[in-house]
């Protein structure tokens, strides 16, 4: 890690957090009062969690050496092989510095983040619009492929997706929107050399060469549960719109949503199926007035409203110009079986479609990528189709 970019007060906030961490854990229980001690400064956060550690931990904090912290030249080996390459040894950039991102000069955000990918990099990514993509981390196949597409979309657009580094959504919209060549941002939990799981080492990579990952600990500090929940506020600060994919209707999936909404930040949501426990909490959202995101371009329009009448002229005109064909009735209303549940080709055939038209109406949308194969043979339908490639 090079301290360069960080001043010494910013990098001994981030030693003082993995000093915390153990207390910090079991505040993380009660979510609202983790992001408060978050806000305290040093000497605060000392008193109020540091308990017979207070005296020793004061001493050590007035006496720190930002200098003492070990440097990185790059990710160190993990138990079960290496850990992926991070294109470029991390640095250390703080909020006293040019190129951090402004989302995150407030006091609910970290002071200093531990950067892979270039601080350069990170500071381009976050000038562009940023939307961060989050939901559960146990999506269902339809969840998965809206993120996908959803961000594949976004990126192809010039936008900068910011998602965690976990699984379910997280994942989809970070690969998604490496599909399109885009940058993404992934925020992790803990320190760049330990927080990765084993399982997602090979997306790290391709993450770390394109665009960036950050976070806001030591790079050898485990953050445990604490600092998963932390790094939530990273993502949303980052963002000016963030969009809950899928998610149900508990405190820690619509963390994120509550989050932006203290910090003033858009939000917006996606629906999903009445009978799922999935969409419990994204259709809860709608209700409570979150905006309406099906797909790309509702995203782009909340990000850039357009006037009202010109506009609306405009993209019908676009519309006319691209030539775009409309799909044929047969397709269209297997589309809309397939959305309202009958999803294979025996459900279908149960509805009365005879399996022969099935199969082949299936074959088509699949191949117009208006369909993508999920687990036991299920369809899922896109939220758009994928960019032709060059």
């Amino acid at each position: 890690m090079s301290a360069a970019r960080a001043c010494p007060s910013c990098v001994r906030r981030s030693w003082l957090l993995a000093q915390l961490s153990g207390p910090l854990d079991c505040c993380a229980r009660d979510r609202g009062r983790l992001l408060e001690l978050l806000r305290l400064p040093d000497t605060q956060l000392i008193r109020a969690v540091a308990g017979r550690r207070s005296a020793e931990l004061t001493a050590r904090h007035r006496s720190f050496d930002a200098g003492a912290l070990r440097s990185a030249g790059g990710p160190v080996p993990s138990k079960g092989g290496p850990a992926p390459a991070t294109g470029g040894a991390a640095q250390a950039l703080c909020r006293h510095r040019r190129g951090y991102p402004d989302g995150l000069r407030t006091p609910a955000a970290p002071p200093m983040l531990n950067v892979a990918g270039g601080a350069e990099r990170l500071a381009r990514l976050a000038a562009a619009p940023v939307v961060a993509v989050v939901g559960s981390t146990r999506a269902s196949d339809y969840g998965m492929e809206t993120a996908r597409s959803l961000a594949r979309g976004l990126a192809a657009c010039g936008v900068t997706v910011a998602a965690g580094l976990t699984d379910g959504i997280a994942v989809a919209a970070h690969a998604g929107a490496l599909e399109a060549g885009g940058g993404t941002i992934a925020v992790m939990g803990g320190g760049l050399e330990v927080a990765c799981p084993a399982r997602r080492r090979a997306l790290y990579a391709h993450v770390t060469r394109r665009g960036c990952a950050v976070g806001e600990l030591p790079i050898d500090c485990h953050g445990r549960r604490w600092g998963q929940l932390a790094s939530e506020r990273i993502v949303v600060a980052l963002a000016r719109l963030v969009i809950v994919v899928e998610a149900d209707e508990t405190p820690a999936e619509l963390a994120p949503a509550h989050i932006a909404s203290t910090l003033g930040r858009s939000v917006a949501a996606v629906p999903g199926r009445v009978s799922s426990a999935l969409s419990r909490g994204t259709n809860a959202l709608l209700m409570g007035g979150a905006s309406l995101v099906r797909g790309p371009q509702d995203a782009l329009e909340l990000l850039h409203p357009p006037p009202r009448a010109d506009g609306e002229r405009a993209a019908a005109s676009a519309c006319g110009a691209a030539g775009e064909r409309p799909l044929e009735a047969r397709l269209e209303r297997m589309l809309e079986r397939v959305g309202g549940g009958c999803d294979t080709p025996d459900a279908l055939a149960r509805e009365g479609v005879e399996p022969g038209d099935a199969l082949l109406a299936l074959s088509e949308l699949e191949l117009l990528g208006l369909l993508a194969r999920g687990d036991g043979g299920r369809y899922v339908a896109r939220a758009s189709p994928p960019a032709a490639q060059g």
